[in-house]
Formats: structure tokens, sequence, C-alpha cells
């Protein structure tokens, strides 16, 4: 759809900024909900981002096809491998692994939009977002270089920040991954590997190697590492090709594509609302989860409740839902703490923990389902001197704007 400078006097119940996967899936549940919306997205161009893979787990049973429309791959069973090289594997039933692939779920939403008379996307680049007499608006200049102004009673922004708020500690979670192809059957569909330590490991920090099968000869395999800087591609290229040879030992292979990216790892406090009728979603919002890197489950939960909340009472005085809860934020910054200053040894806590706690309670805990006392349980199987001397640290450490992380001794 094109922007009109027509439309410019039109209010929207929801105007949503930026068309990733915060954006995209609340343009959905709203319109699914009845609650009329426009999508701003950025023109073809530097400021749309490559093609991503987007992954998280919920859940299998009850879900019907159209549901799943969006999922392009899927895994009932899951393994994490320590530096000995032994497996912890578990099917997590009634959880399961999922795929989605970002430009088949733009297309997804697109079809949809285009099918509800309340919805429209708007290709433009948004400059400044405000609170306004309607509500809020978003400045935006069109792709041939028209100035349009869009207005909605309420406007949520999901694209990036330009700088992280002020935190204690701040890693990087930063990969490149290779989907390929081999020549002879090299993997078994049904496991996918979350972590394998099986890699040489940097001098701060951790780093892993991660398998999605997504058929005996074809799979995703990426480099992994939580340290506080990014390394370069060839770097990258590099960790794979040793991973791919010397590890999985996949043989001759073909990279059909490659993606990279740079995820942030902070107990920076996220502002969840910038004006009266502005508010942030997505890793903008505090979206990711600070231990994990993981995004998309946080916003299909949240992109839920806004979309209920404002179905049932648009006049009300809304609030927006927190991504993810404050205990399990609290329990994120002593681990982010502890593995920032060495006092944990990474590989050894996470295959540590897989191996002494059912892989359905892992996942619930890193996804912010468990309970209280599962979450004393789990407590208990890590290295708890050091956690309990992170845990004290953490109220006499300030936050700052520069630098990666406050640092102290070990």
């Amino acid at each position: 759809m094109n922007p009109s400078p027509a439309g410019q006097d039109r209010v929207d119940d929801v105007v949503v900024v930026g068309g990733g996967a915060a954006g995209l899936c609340l343009a959905d549940r709203l319109t699914a909900a009845g609650v009329g919306v426009t999508l701003v997205e950025a023109p073809d161009g530097p400021l749309r981002p490559a093609e991503r893979t987007w992954c998280y787990w919920e859940a299998g049973s009850g879900r019907c096809e159209e549901e799943d429309e969006e999922v392009v791959a899927s895994w009932r069973r899951l393994r994490v491998r320590g530096p000995d090289g032994r497996g912890v594997e578990a099917d997590p039933a009634p959880l399961r692994y999922l795929m989605v692939r970002s430009t088949g779920y733009e297309q997804l939403v697109h079809r949809r939009l285009r099918a509800s008379p309340g919805a429209r996307v708007l290709r433009a680049t948004a400059h400044e977002v405000r609170d306004a007499a309607c509500g809020a608006e978003v400045r935006c200049t069109t792709s041939d270089g028209r100035p349009l102004t869009v207005r909605g009673r309420r406007v949520f922004d999901s694209r990036p920040v330009p700088r992280t708020p002020p935190h204690r500690t701040l890693l990087l979670q930063h990969f490149r991954g290779w989907f390929v192809r081999t020549s002879a059957p090299a993997f078994d569909p049904g496991v996918a590997d979350l972590m394998d330590f099986r890699v040489p490991q940097p001098r701060h920090g951790l780093a892993f190697g991660y398998v999605l099968p997504l058929a005996a000869d074809r799979a995703l395999v990426e480099y992994t590492e939580f340290s506080r800087s990014p390394l370069t591609t060839a770097a990258y290229e590099k960790a794979l090709r040793h991973y791919s040879d010397d590890v999985l030992r996949l043989g001759p292979l073909t990279v059909e594509s490659a993606e990279q990216g740079v995820i942030p790892m902070t107990d920076a406090r996220f502002p969840g609302r910038t004006g009266s009728a502005v508010f942030r979603i997505g890793a903008a919002g505090g979206a990711t989860r600070p231990a994990t890197g993981y995004t998309f489950a946080a916003v299909r939960r949240q992109s839920g409740a806004i979309a209920t909340a404002l179905s049932r009472d648009r006049d009300r005085p809304f609030v927006l839902p927190a991504p993810h809860g404050r205990r399990a934020l609290a329990m994120d910054a002593v681990l982010l703490r502890a593995l920032d200053t060495g006092r944990v040894d990474g590989p050894r806590f996470f295959t540590g923990l897989f191996r002494r706690v059912p892989m359905e309670r892992m996942l619930r805990f890193l996804d912010g389902g468990s309970t209280p006392w599962e979450e004393f349980g789990i407590g208990l199987r890590t290295p708890v001197g050091p956690m309990l001397r992170t845990a004290a640290e953490l109220p006499f450490l300030a936050r700052r704007t520069a630098g990666r992380s406050e640092e102290s001794p070990r």
C-alpha cells in the first residue's frame, strides 16, 4: 500500500513503527483483535535489515494450522553438549522448539493486514515520534522524499534505541550462521543442538555452536559468543569452518546463505513508555531476555496482552504489559554479572544445569515461566558461593551509560 497525503488527517486506533519481529507481531495481533492499526515500515534500502531467523519454544498441543503458518521448522528433541563431548538430550514435552524466518513472516502478516479493512501498511522512514492532541504522531519521509505525518491514539515504537540505557553489565551475544547443504546425510532432523561447547573458548565470556537441522543434508550451523566485543566476519568464518570441519565433521558442504547479528545482553532498564501515548516494544522496550538473548517469545506474549487489553476497552488508561517479570530480570542480572566477571565458567555452568535439571523445567525457567520453588531448586544446582557473592555485590554497583560493564575483581 502506498502512503497518501490525503490520508494524513486519519487518526488510527494504533500506529506501530517498525517492521521487525515486534512490529509485525503486534500489528498482526491487533488486527486479529479488531483494533485499527497502521504499520509504518522503512522503504527498501539500508534501514531494512537482511533476512533473519527467530526461534523460541512453546507448548505444541492445541495449536491450529493457521497459528503454525509462520513456523518453517520445529524440533521436539533438544541437546546440549559439554566441552567433553558428552551430551544431554531430551524431549521437553509439551514444549517444542520453533523456527520462524523473517521474510516469510513479513509476507504472512502483510497478507493478513491487506485482508483487514481497518489495517494498512505504509512504507516510510520514521524520524520522530511524539505526543499530540490526538494521542501521538509519527513524522516520516516517504521513499520519494515527501513528508508524511501518521497519527494514532497510541503509538508503539519498535525502532532500535541509539544507545543502551544505564547498566551495570553489558555483554553481547554475537554470531554468524551458515545455511549449509552437505554432500551426504550428516544431521539428525529430529534433534536441535541448542549449545555445543566443543569449540575453543574466548579469554573472556563463552562460545558455543548451534545446529538446527532442516533435513538430513541441510541445517543452520552457527557460531555464537557471549563476550564484550563482536568479531570480524573473517573471524566468524574461521570459527564456523573449524566447527563444521573439525567438530561436526560434515565433510564437503555448500554454504547456501549466511546471517550475522549482535544482541545486547544487559541489566539496563528499558523504559516501556516514552510519552503519554507513546510506548516502546521489542528489544527497544526490554523484550530481549538478558541471560539468553531470546526475544521472539516475549514479543509474542506482550503483543497478545496488548491486543487483548486494547480490544476490551480502548478508552481506559493503558498500562504496557512488561515483557519479563521482575524476579526473572533480577536472576538474569546476577548471572550476567557472574559470567562477565569470570566467577562462573560459562560452559560448565550451562551444561551442569541442563544435566541436573529436567529439560522442560529449564526451558520454562529460561522463558520466565517457572515457579519460585522451582527457581530455588535450580539455584541450588548453580555454583552457590560465586552466585551469592555476585547477588550481594549488585546493589552497590553504579549504573553507567559508557563502557561495557561496571568493573570489579573476581
